[in-house]
This record gives structure tokens, C-alpha cells and sequence, in this order.
């Protein structure tokens, strides 16, 4: 039996996650759906009937709520955060209050609490971060990975992916929003992305707290495409427009940089702390998803990705 909280939990992935393990987890299981929309919590109430799932409104950045709400939990995945990258370059306080303070309170009423294990979700976005998000999802990573070197019994990870093609907002729902106009709006002819599906998030989450690491960043092994290859695979009869990078855009994304060192997990790359016997050097091989393209076409033939596809394309 375990107690399971998790922060932004009526999100793409908070929603994922719980019907994961709702599925794959013990009967006794009890998971704690914490988040600040009393909207989608009652749409997740109505939509899913188990008696295993307790519903908590609170936001992150109130350290009392999220203290309180973790009394007697066992595992905290902190999946809440402002992501969308323009909002935050001009509302950059709002971000800061959720990602980085809210992160701080999440992962120190988690120590305090004496939780056994805490994941933190992060993003490529934060490797060399140019935009705000990705600065926030930096600092987060820092908060998190040197409180669990003085945590005691308490173990914090991160996992750090990509893009998520199936959540709420993702490229699929951009693009068939985008097709009905007759033009596909993208920023750059040369972008590339890392992609991931929302189950393979939520199996890499899970086999990073059964293996009971921490104080690591743990990757999971993606390739990439480039933008406008998949837009022209899903949509070849659509003319495509170049609109040129937003502010906090990038051509192309980065999972580690040169200085990290990365080992093999065997279920994902893992970047292990200086301070734990990891190694902080110069002349690594950073993973470019300008360095890492498969066609879209081959991307999207991967079952877990073409099912992604069908049930966008279907909504």
C-alpha cells in the first residue's frame, strides 16, 4: 500500500499518471490529486469512479496546504508548473511564483514530512535555458537535487524529457487546429523537437521510484524530428508558413550539456550529482535534437505514438 500525491495533478500528465496507476497500481493504493482547479476536479470526479483517489485543491505556492497535504504520503510526483513559454516571458512573476517557489515548498514539506520518495518533472527546455520556463524548470532541478543531499531519509530525483505529444495543447492539437485554417504556421524551417508520449512519461516516473535513486536527473532515451517534417507527414496537402522564433524560442533542443556526464540507467540516461560521485567536465556530448532526427514518418509508425496520433486526430 501507498499514499501518492501528485502536484498539478488535473494536468495532462497528473491525469495520465493517475489512470496509470490506477491500472498497474496495488488495490490499496491511495492517490492524492492535489491542484488549484476546482473545475477540472470535479470533471475528473464525474469521469473517473474510484474510491482510491482523494481530491485536494491547494496551490503550490502556499507552503501550509501543500505541507498539510502531505501527511502521511509516500511518494510526491510534482508535475505542477506554468509552461507555456511566451506567457511566462511576459508574466515572469507568476512563473517564478509557481516553478521556482512553488517547487522550494513542494520539495521542503516533502522532507519534512519525512516522504519517501519525491520525482520532479522537468524539461530539455531547461539545458541552456534561453526563456523564462526553462530557467524556472533549471532552478527547480538545482532546489530539488541539492535538498536531497541533506533530505535524510528522503529521496528526490528529476526527470528531465521533451515534448509531450499527446497533452493538452501539444503540437497534435496545435496542428489539426492550424490545418482547419489552411495553413500551418511554424517558427523555423530547421526546428527540431524530442518527442514523448505521456505513457512513456509516466512508465520512465515509475521506474525511476522503483529503482530508489536519488539525488539525480534522469533522461529518457528519445529521438527527434524536425518540425516541419511531421507537419508535412500529417498534413502533406497543407501549405506550410514560416512565422520566425518567437522570444525564448530555440531551433533546436538540448537534454544534456557538455558538462554533464551521463551514465547508463538501462531504462534512461542518468546524470549523477558531482557532490555523489558524478563527474562534472568539459568535452561531453551534449544530446542535440538536432543531432538525434528520424523521419516523422518512422516516429509516428511507433505504436505508442500513432495512438497518440489517432486519438487527436478523432477529438
Amino acid at each position: 500500500m501507498a499514499t501518492i500525491l501528485i502536484t498539478g495533478g488535473t494536468g495532462s500528465f497528473g491525469r495520465a499518471f493517475l489512470s496509470f496507476m490506477l491500472e498497474n497500481g496495488d488495490d490499496d493504493d491511495v492517490i492524492r490529486i492535489f491542484s488549484r482547479d476546482e473545475q477540472k476536479q470535479e470533471a475528473m470526479k464525474r469521469e473517473i469512479k474510484d474510491n482510491r483517489v482523494r481530491y485536494l485543491i491547494g496551490d503550490v505556492r502556499d507552503y501550509q496546504r501543500v505541507h498539510r497535504a502531505m501527511r502521511d504520503v509516500d511518494i510526491v510526483i510534482h508535475a505542477a508548473a506554468l509552461k507555456i513559454v511566451p506567457a511566462g516571458e511576459y508574466n515572469p512573476d507568476e512563473m517564478i511564483k509557481t516553478n521556482v517557489i512553488g517547487s522550494h515548498n513542494v520539495v521542503e514539506a516533502a522532507v519534512d514530512r519525512g516522504v519517501s520518495n519525491v520525482v520532479c518533472l522537468s524539461s530539455d527546455k531547461a539545458v541552456a535555458p534561453v526563456n523564462l520556463y526553462g530557467n524556472t524548470k533549471a532552478c527547480m532541478e538545482r532546489l530539488a537535487l541539492l535538498a536531497n543531499g541533506s533530505s535524510g531519509d528522503t529521496k528526490i530525483s528529476v526527470v528531465r524529457y521533451g515534448n509531450v505529444i499527446g497533452s493538452r495543447g501539444s503540437i497534435l492539437t496545435f496542428l489539426a487546429d492550424q490545418a482547419k485554417t489552411g495553413t500551418l504556421n511554424i517558427a523555423h524551417q530547421d526546428s527540431t523537437r524530442f518527442w514523448i508520449t505521456l505513457g512513456q512519461a509516466c512508465e520512465l516516473v515509475l521506474s525511476v521510484i522503483a529503482a530508489q535513486y536519488g539525488g539525480d536527473i534522469f533522461i529518457p532515451k528519445l529521438r527527434s524530428t524536425r518540425i516541419l517534417d511531421l507537419c508535412q507527414t500529417l498534413y502533406p496537402d497543407v501549405p506550410v508558413k514560416y512565422t520566425g522564433l518567437r522570444p525564448g524560442d530555440k531551433v533546436h533542443e538540448w537534454l544534456t550539456n557538455e558538462y554533464e556526464h551521463i551514465a547508463d540507467a538501462g531504462f534512461a540516461w542518468r546524470i549523477m550529482e558531482p557532490a555523489a560521485g558524478g563527474r562534472w567536465e568539459i568535452g561531453n556530448t551534449p544530446i542535440s535534437s538536432g543531432d538525434t532526427i528520424i523521419p516523422a514518418k518512422e516516429l509516428l509508425a511507433q505504436p505508442d505514438f500513432a495512438a497518440e496520433v489517432d486519438r487527436a486526430l478523432a477529438a
